[in-house]
């Protein structure tokens, strides 16, 4: 078999969190349209729905919508096992599903940091601790956590402390969890983005004139396109990646370069 069949996932189960939209919608569409089945795993679930029959006429894949709440761990377990069952087993996940609070960090509430740290660092804990075991005792599998360029750097102009901490949380977790399983067949890896240009990021005015001052920043005078991360993730989901755990992809454009 050559190396672009080995890229491929056919016959591969796993889910994306926070995949109704943005980031995970990409990967979960570079996923099905790599052959693999997925799970459309969000708080939405109506945009949940409509992302899984929008891919699954698109690839012609089985795709299916799972309401999820990344924070609540009966509920995540419960997702991975209802996974499991309509999919027929789990090889990957990507544990994606995150916000961002910008406030001064005098002027920050601990209810707003809380629920940064909660939904970024233990939601993404909760999540791979449940696919994982699922993984140790079926034969391993691989996954993906999105951290972020903002755990190597701290950005401006836009003050975003608690982000920037469970981004870097998340990469440290990644790392952990990779030494703990190495050798029982469980990969562990992260993806930490630049500037993505989501919908919702070039749709807010809010972000406009902010979007401008990272575009005269970057190296490359723009922001990522969300479906440029999907090879990354295709890749780390696969058997190419076999000897690749405990790493962090960072895929900024040369933005952390400086």
């Amino acid at each position: 078999m050559g190396i672009i069949e080995k890229m491929r996932l056919d016959g591969k189960k796993g889910f994306v969190t926070g995949a109704a939209r943005g980031i995970g919608k990409c990967t979960a569409t570079a996923f099905a349209e790599a052959g693999a089945d997925v799970a459309i795993v969000d708080l939405d679930f109506e945009e949940a729905k409509k992302t899984a029959a929008e891919l699954a006429e698109k690839t012609g894949r089985k795709v299916t919508a799972i309401r999820t709440d990344c924070t609540d761990k009966q509920q995540v377990e419960e997702m991975v096992a209802q996974v499991v069952k309509e999919l027929g087993g789990l090889d990957f996940c990507h544990s994606n599903a995150g916000i961002c609070i910008n406030a001064p960090a005098e002027e920050m509430t601990y209810e707003q940091w809380y629920k940064v740290i909660n939904i970024n660092l233990n939601g993404v804990f909760l999540t791979d601790i449940a696919a994982g075991k699922y993984m140790l005792e079926n034969g391993g599998g691989s996954i993906i956590n999105t951290a972020s360029m903002s755990a190597h750097i701290v950005n401006v102009p836009q003050p975003q402390c608690a982000y920037n901490a469970s981004k870097a949380g998340v990469i440290q977790l990644t790392k952990s969890l990779a030494i703990e399983w190495a050798k029982r067949g469980v990969r562990v890896n992260s993806i930490s983005p630049g500037y993505i240009g989501t919908e919702l990021t070039l749709n807010s005015p809010a972000l406009a004139p902010l979007i401008e001052q990272w575009n005269a920043m970057a190296p490359m005078g723009r922001m990522g396109k969300p479906e440029e991360l999907g090879a990354i993730c295709v890749y780390l989901a696969g058997d190419t990646s076999s000897f690749t755990t405990g790493s962090d992809f960072i895929i900024d454009g040369a933005f952390t370069c400086f």
